[in-house]
């Protein structure tokens, strides 16, 4: 997919701050609260996140490549493996300029393999049994205390 300049950005506060509270920002984004993400990621051509856990596995089961910007705890590791299967780029926190951010999101944009690979993520997570199937595990594993092979 071409890169350009009429992509509609939206931008989810997640609670820690009003939109009334920031600055206009260039590009006329539409900033909220809170978003619908399910919905948003429906139509989404990117996901820019933190690398939390949710958003990562919401935005590989629509199909939606990302740029990750890890914080803290488990983020950095999401990351690690958002770059490592190729459906992303990560830009340190603390390396984080626009130039940077700006040239990994056109990089995850025109180059086709991360959207494909996140589309073969979707796919594999789908054949897997996704989430519903995850859950049935633990819920095995700890009912019997024993480990849930492959294929059981």
């Amino acid at each position: 997919m071409p890169f350009h300049n009429s992509y509609r950005i939206a931008i989810s506060l997640g609670g820690s701050a009003t939109p009334e509270s920031l600055l206009p920002l260039p590009g006329n984004p539409i900033v909220v609260g809170y978003a619908p993400q399910l919905e948003l990621l429906q139509e989404a051509d990117l996901t820019i996140t933190h690398a939390g856990m949710n958003t990562t596995l919401e935005s590989l089961s629509n199909g939606v490549p990302m740029v990750a910007i890890p914080v803290t705890n488990d983020q950095p590791g999401v990351a690690a493996r958002i770059a490592w299967t190729g459906v992303g780029e990560v830009v340190s926190l603390k390396e984080l300029s626009v130039s940077k951010l700006r040239s990994a999101i056109r990089k995850v944009l025109t180059q086709k393999s991360y959207k494909q690979r996140a589309i073969e993520m979707q796919e594999a997570s789908g054949r897997a049994g996704g989430v519903k199937r995850a859950a049935d595990i633990i819920e095995q594993a700890v009912l019997t205390g024993k480990p849930v092979l492959a294929g059981k």
